[in-house]
């Protein structure tokens, strides 16, 4: 059965934790404020709730997160990005109340809109502390959440001075405006980057600065691929109508990319780049598609929803085994809501995806039991 759940404002980001200890933990962004959820089969309930007082445009999960339903000490930990270009750690614990913490905010961060964020150390000990953000503002930012050395910085003003050191942060700049950034657990050091023309550059963000700060994203780039049909149709237009989502699959051997652009979607296989062209390409929503997801449990699924309430809240299935038959479709709600974001959910069995839709979050099956 679904489960539905009412956040009070428009929902605009949803993000899954695929952490094994908080696979039931599903986090939505709203109107002003970050919730996160407790799933189980048949029902949600919020463990946490926290005031940012801006539109959430990015979520991303720490891997200092595990669930009340895995242990008595469980703990939360996320970032968000706001409207307002800031950026926010997100804390709680079954020993502390929600906390809080701004960074990255005036001139020492981004000057435009927040499109992704993810964590970025991998399986070390640095997983929880690098998260990596991609702007409007055509600048990649991997943010050192625990820096070993303490900048001071003024409070904002009305507010105490911070708990804690202020995030320093290593710049990348790219030649067009970033819509999408994914990490995968087994590489602390490479990000998959995606710009809203059609680009998705491998950057090794531990590299070397370059002298020149206008070329540091070529200095960084390891592989780049490229959606030939998506950078053609950019450049026939105005780029601000374009975007890209990218995600990396789950598997240990971090070879498969899918995204979608415009129109399609596309797939690479990383083991053998042909030019850095897609292996596999295939028609997603005309009107355009806003998000692609990998299922972390069963990896050969991927998803994609619409931008566009053209044909109301619908979600389409594909499986990379029969990648050009038709998708299961899954209609959500008529016309005119639509998926804003969505998200597969990591719990063990039959797959589960979460999407926002309007005011709600909708949890649902894409299988039965056989």
């Amino acid at each position: 059965m679904d489960v539905r759940h009412s956040h009070g404002t428009q929902v605009y980001v949803v993000r899954a934790c695929y952490e094994d200890d908080a696979a039931d933990l599903i986090a939505i962004g709203g109107a002003h404020s970050v919730e996160v959820l407790l799933l189980t089969e048949n029902s949600c309930k919020t463990i946490a709730n926290f005031h940012i007082g801006s539109r959430i445009t990015a979520l991303a999960w720490s891997s200092r997160v595990s669930s009340p339903s895995a242990t008595d000490e469980w703990s939360i930990e996320l970032a968000a990005a706001g409207a307002d270009f800031g950026l926010y750690l997100l804390s709680k614990s079954s020993s502390a109340e929600e906390e809080v913490f701004p960074f990255g905010g005036g001139r020492s961060g981004h000057h435009g809109k927040v499109n992704d964020m993810t964590f970025c150390g991998g399986r070390s000990e640095d997983s929880s502390r690098y998260v990596a953000t991609v702007s409007d503002d055509k600048m990649l930012m991997v943010w050192d959440l625990h820096p070993a050395i303490d900048i001071a910085s003024p409070p904002f003003p009305g507010t105490s001075p911070p708990s804690r050191p202020q995030p320093t942060a290593y710049v990348i700049k790219f030649p067009h405006p970033l819509t999408s950034v994914n990490a995968h657990p087994s590489t602390s050091k490479e990000l998959l980057v995606a710009d809203c023309r059609g680009s998705i550059f491998l950057t090794d963000w531990r590299s070397d600065p370059p002298e020149n700060e206008q070329d540091s994203w070529r200095n960084s780039s390891v592989v780049e691929l490229v959606e030939p049909r998506a950078l053609a149709d950019s450049l026939a237009g105005p780029s601000a109508q374009w975007s890209g989502s990218v995600a990396w699959r789950r598997d240990p051997s971090a070879d498969f990319v899918g995204a979608a652009y415009g129109s399609r979607f596309a797939l690479w296989d990383m083991g053998s780049l042909a030019g850095g062209k897609p292996y596999v390409t295939g028609t997603s929503f005309a009107e355009g598609g806003s998000q692609f997801r990998w299922c972390p449990t069963y990896p050969e699924y991927f998803a994609l929803a619409p931008s566009s309430p053209a044909k109301g809240a619908v979600v389409h299935v594909h499986n990379v085994a029969y990648v050009h038959a038709q998708p299961t479709v899954f209609q959500i709600a008529p016309r005119p809501l639509y998926v804003r974001a969505f998200d597969f959910v990591a719990c063990r069995g039959i797959p589960r995806i979460v999407a926002a839709v309007g005011r709600e979050v909708v949890v649902f099956y894409i299988g039965v039991d056989s």
